[in-house]
């Protein structure tokens, strides 16, 4: 497996050739890095008017390996090639380094960057990029890889240490200032390292991070720090004025990372810029603020394979139910308002926000009969919502990264009323959902006054819950939270509320038993249910082979615009558009019968008639477009006539090998994931007006966009023949 590395982008507070000439300092020999045995230069070349100088070198690391591995691999050190060119007009540093030592075995390959800061000239900017590869040792790969991950991890960050330890000798000699580069400038002072005050700095003799330190940015002076395994958030950046703006390509900063999503080791701030890069490249809605990536990422250990998988599942979640809009359009009904237990007060002692619930005096079995699951469910998610905004609004008050809240639950009163069945499955499927789609939101619960019956439900509930999840639980029974270890310890003294012998006024409703009169029939409550579930302006539909799924839209006036998007959520579909004077039959829902499959909640509508031939009742407006599984595609298409324009989702058939017209290995493979020969999309389709259109959309291109990690292989865009376009 390869392991890859991406850094932020460190900026030092300092100009470009200044950096230069720190870093040349740590040559040709350094004592912060004892493992830098030496290097040779192989050749040296220097453009004529001295603005550009290249430089190939041979260095020689004592890698920290064990005794046993160094014998068996049969060497001492470990030698790499590296390729550095400078230029002084553009103010730039590329360093490109790869290994020498057992290159047939182990490919190790790393590229760093210094350049000037793009929104302020006596500003620098680094970056490094780095790849390991182990193909075989000796049996020892799983060894050699953490050893290497390791102490690239250790490097880097002692890289921090090195470049400000030679700017504060700098400073200390009195140098502070180092001329940019003219073209009047002497071209033979690149060779004179004592030439600072006239002329720049000779070529900095770098070396490679893999072994050895890599300069980065200063510490933030202002962050406040925090352990990487603390969670932690932050906010978009264009919310804070005082953040460093402008970096290349919206790429994270350092100092931004630091500030407001804590301190992360250089492997974890890799998988965070790597996936937001993802993201960037691959979807084309909305993409998530860093420190919601960043609880994903937490959640799976920052395994990135698998922290995209589960981050693309709530994302699509999020879409369909429009729960981005949930606060400003769910009103909680009065019987919640009245009889639900729950509410924010204040934040505890590490400024999380704090969240109340009495569960022991509510009544779970009233509610769900008065309410039902879905109007339960759209509540506690508005909750979470509510939460996620209250720890942005936090992480400016208290200028500390804040991702996550605090919940204490006062479990005085709970008996066996609250182990009522369709209660407590309503309880499961709550929590389900909230652990798939809100990871390490949740910093601490404090659960008081537990009593006997608590691990009954305890038991129950626990199967369902994560285990990074459980370890931050705190139970106490009885009153031992009024003890040493108890909740001072979590919560100032004033703002312990008054139910639990504190003085604060604490505005969480006292509950009761919700009166029969709100209770709703059975039938009302699915009802009520189905309609909160599908509520949204996304339909869900499956395609089969030989069984596609229509949507029939007639166009009054010409040159209207029909815009659609959708997600393939299980395999691969071609998307067609047609249009026919004709109007199709009523819709006829295929039942299936051929493929096994007698679900009545499966949508799947054919319009065609199958007496229609291509080209005489009906044609094609659009080129197919082959969408993979886990792509979100939005485009559009100008009307040229009136008529019906019929959309078709049909099942992607894997093209046989020309030569012998059998099917490839590959692609009975990926037949072969495919069960049943089905897929899934979830699409919304909308007519607009020529002129609304225009005064809206700027793109005219149609694209389809990676929306899982089963398509970061199948990005690129496709044009339409008619007109098309990104919605972004």
């Amino acid at each position: 497996m390869v392991q890859k590395y991406q850094s932020p982008v460190r900026v030092y507070k300092h100009p470009f050739e200044l950096v230069m000439a720190a870093y040349e300092r740590r040559f040709p020999t350094c004592h912060l890095i004892p493992m830098f045995v030496g290097s040779d230069v192989m050749d040296e070349e220097t453009s004529e008017d001295g603005s550009t100088q290249k430089v190939e070198r041979r260095c020689a690391l004592d890698v920290d390996a064990p005794r046993l591995l160094k014998r068996i691999a049969g060497v001492d050190y470990v030698y790499f090639n590296q390729k550095n060119t400078l230029n002084r007009k553009e103010r730039t540093l590329h360093i490109e380094s790869h290994n020498e030592t057992f290159s047939n075995r182990v490919i190790i390959h790393e590229t760093c960057c210094y350049s000037a800061h793009p929104e302020n000239d006596d500003w620098t900017c680094f970056e490094q990029t780095a790849s390991l590869d182990i193909k075989s040792f000796f049996g020892f790969e799983s060894t050699v890889e953490k050893i290497a991950m390791k102490q690239y991890a250790g490097s880097i960050k002692k890289g921090k240490e090195i470049i400000e330890f030679y700017l504060k000798q700098l400073e200390d000699e009195g140098i502070t200032h180092v001329p940019r580069w003219t073209p009047s400038s002497d071209s033979r002072a690149v060779s004179r390292p004592t030439s600072l005050s006239t002329s720049s700095p000779v070529l900095p003799k770098h070396t490679s991070t893999l072994a050895v330190s890599a300069p980065q940015a200063t510490e933030a002076k202002d962050g406040a720090s925090q352990d990487a395994k603390q969670d932690s958030s932050t906010l978009q950046t264009d919310n804070f004025p005082d953040i460093l703006a402008g970096t290349p390509e919206d790429k994270l900063d350092a100092d931004y990372i630091k500030r407001y999503l804590g301190d992360l080791t250089p492997l974890q701030e890799s998988c965070l810029i790597r996936l937001r890069k993802w993201l960037q490249e691959t979807h084309k809605g909305k993409i998530p603020k860093d420190e919601h990536i960043l609880r994903f990422l937490r959640a799976r250990d920052f395994n990135i394979d698998k922290a995209r998988e589960i981050l693309c599942q709530s994302l699509t979640w999020r879409k369909q139910h429009q729960v981005d809009y949930l606060l400003e359009t769910w009103n909680s009904p009065q019987v919640l308002q009245d009889y639900y237990t729950g509410g924010w007060h204040h934040h505890d002692r590490d400024g999380r926000p704090l969240y109340i619930l009495r569960l022991g005096q509510m009544d779970t079995k009233g509610l769900v009969r008065a309410l039902g699951e879905e109007s339960l469910l759209r509540h506690v998610l508005s909750i979470n919502e509510e939460g996620l905004r209250r720890c942005e609004e936090n992480t400016k008050v208290f200028g500390r990264p804040i991702s996550c809240w605090t919940c204490l639950v006062d479990l005085e009163g709970l008996n066996m009323r609250h182990l009522w069945r369709p209660g407590v499955k309503a309880l499961l499927r709550i929590i389900e959902v909230v652990e798939a789609n809100y990871p390490e939101t949740l910093g601490r619960l404090l659960i008081l006054r537990a009593p006997r019956v608590f691990p009954v439900l305890w038991t129950l509930v626990s199967p369902f819950i994560d285990e990074n999840t459980r370890k931050k639980f705190l139970i106490y029974a009885g009153n031992d939270y009024q003890g040493p270890g108890g909740l001072v310890d979590y919560i100032d003294k004033e703002i312990i509320p008054d139910f639990l012998g504190g003085e604060c006024m604490c505005e969480v409703p006292e509950g009761g038993l919700v009166p029969k009169s709100m209770y709703r029939t059975s039938e009302e409550l699915e009802n009520e249910d189905i309609r909160l579930w599908t509520e949204t302006i996304y339909q869900s539909a499956s395609i089969f082979k030989g069984a596609p799924h229509e949507l029939v839209i007639e166009i009054i006036d010409a040159a209207s615009v029909i815009t659609w998007d959708f997600d393939v959520c299980k395999g691969d579909i071609v998307f067609n558009i047609y249009h026919s004077k004709r109007a199709p039959q009523p819709p006829r829902k295929d039942p299936l019968g051929a493929h096994g499959i007698t679900s009545p909640g499966v949508n799947n509508v054919q319009l065609i008639d199958k007496s229609w031939t291509l080209g005489q009742d009906y044609s094609m407006v659009e080129s197919p477009l082959t969408c993979k599984e886990g792509e979100s595609v939005q485009g559009s298409h100008i009307t040229r006539w009136p008529g019906f324009y019929i959309l078709q989702w049909k099942f992607h058939n894997m093209p046989a090998c020309s030569a012998t017209n059998l099917p490839r290995v590959d692609d009975v493979l990926a037949t072969l994931q495919v069960s049943s020969h089905k897929c899934k999309v979830m699409f919304y389709t909308e007519v607009l007006g020529s002129e609304d259109f225009r005064g809206s959309m700027t793109s005219l291109e149609s694209s389809h966009s990676g929306f899982s990690q089963l398509s970061a292989a199948t990005t690129s865009s496709n044009h339409s023949q008619s007109s098309s376009m990104i919605s972004r």
